[in-house]
């Protein structure tokens, strides 16, 4: 299977979960074994050496660990609040249609001396989550090597906003639209 094949899958839901949002449903991608292994196997192309991969809750979990399998390098969760157990580090942000927050685990990076981080997301909107988990991984002194996300959605300007903080960060898009 091509990669622009396993794209293909993607299906926009309007008005979910509120009315307005076009939601980009990767269910059908995720449940076609070739689509998801080649999606897997896009983002784990890197110039940038990583020895760990973060993926934000919940979509980018199921992409995220699937590449540090892929690749034999740890996982970390980026977690909504009250999800993870023992002492946490938090970030709120904003969404395209309202606040939420991520928490990491302070002991995160305890097994993986020096963190280089493959950041893994399915949707870059406006931005907020990403900033939000990258600025949690910088807190624990990780490393952010690159952000690889399934889909942008370049008119929210994410993209533009992540790169005013991070202005020398290796962002890529598998689509844009």
């Amino acid at each position: 299977m091509e990669l622009s094949d396993a794209l293909s899958l993607i299906r926009p839901v309007p008005d979910f979960p509120i009315p307005g949002v076009l939601f980009q449903d990767i269910a059908p991608l995720l449940a076609n074994p070739k689509a998801y292994e080649q999606v897997t196997k896009e983002f784990s192309r890197t110039d940038t050496p990583f020895n760990v991969v973060a993926g934000v809750e919940s979509r980018g979990f199921i992409l995220a660990s699937a590449i540090a399998i892929d690749r034999a390098v740890s996982f970390i969760p980026i977690r909504k609040p009250g999800k993870l157990p023992g002492k946490v580090i938090r970030r709120e942000y904003g969404l395209e249609y309202g606040n939420d927050a991520l928490e990491m685990q302070l002991d995160a990076f305890a097994s993986t001396p020096n963190p280089s981080v493959l950041l893994i997301d399915d949707v870059l909107a406006t931005g907020g989550t990403l900033i939000a988990a990258l600025e949690l991984i910088a807190d624990l002194s990780g490393e952010i090597c690159e952000i690889a996300v399934l889909l942008e959605i370049a008119a929210l300007g994410g993209r533009e906003s992540i790169l005013k903080k991070f202005p020398t960060l290796k962002i890529r898009a598998l689509v844009t639209i």
